[in-house]
């Protein structure tokens, strides 16, 4: 018999929108976003707001097309929205997101706003191989976001279902 009170943990990840090349002499976490990938941010944001989203809590990379990718959510979703910088969804691997998810299930709602390919490693994770290549099959693109429910287990043990994959030119389920 399932426990009835045990809820999900609604998890969204959104990996940052279409950045620019590196210009000479810049680092990789200074990128910024091309004007498509502004066009994207606003985009999901939009759809996102329209959807009824507003996670308890963002966590962001703090390179410098990840914030890009998450300040339209003020404007959209809600100016007084928690989020919050994460150095490590910029230097780690996919084993740190997971360990920042699990330190935050005590919540109802997490949006973590990183990089590929940890975004796209977690989506298989939770998703599952054949569901995630069924949705996604050429890999997790920029400003696409998805809605998963997190039921149980924690880190690489724990079991979700894909409640919706949002793209900033289509929607799909």
């Amino acid at each position: 018999m399932q426990d009835s009170a045990a809820r999900p943990f609604r998890l969204f990840l959104l990996r940052h929108a279409r950045s620019g090349w590196a210009l000479p002499g810049q680092r990789d976490f200074d990128r910024a976003l091309d004007d498509v990938g502004f066009a994207e941010a606003e985009l999901i944001a939009e759809m996102a707001a329209d959807r009824g989203i507003r996670p308890e809590l963002i966590l962001c990379s703090t390179a410098v097309r990840c914030r890009q990718t998450a300040e339209p959510f003020f404007r959209a979703v809600s100016e007084d929205i928690d989020i919050r910088y994460v150095d490590e969804l910029y230097s780690g691997p996919a084993s740190i997101y997971t360990d920042i998810i699990d330190a935050n299930r005590h919540l109802s709602s997490l949006m973590i706003v990183g990089h590929n390919p940890m975004i796209d490693e977690l989506f298989h994770r939770f998703a599952g191989d054949e569901a995630s290549t069924d949705v996604l099959p050429h890999g997790y693109p920029p400003a696409a976001l998805a809605i998963l429910d997190v039921q149980a287990g924690s880190g690489s043990a724990a079991t979700a279902t894909l409640v919706s994959l949002m793209l900033p030119t289509r929607e799909a389920k």
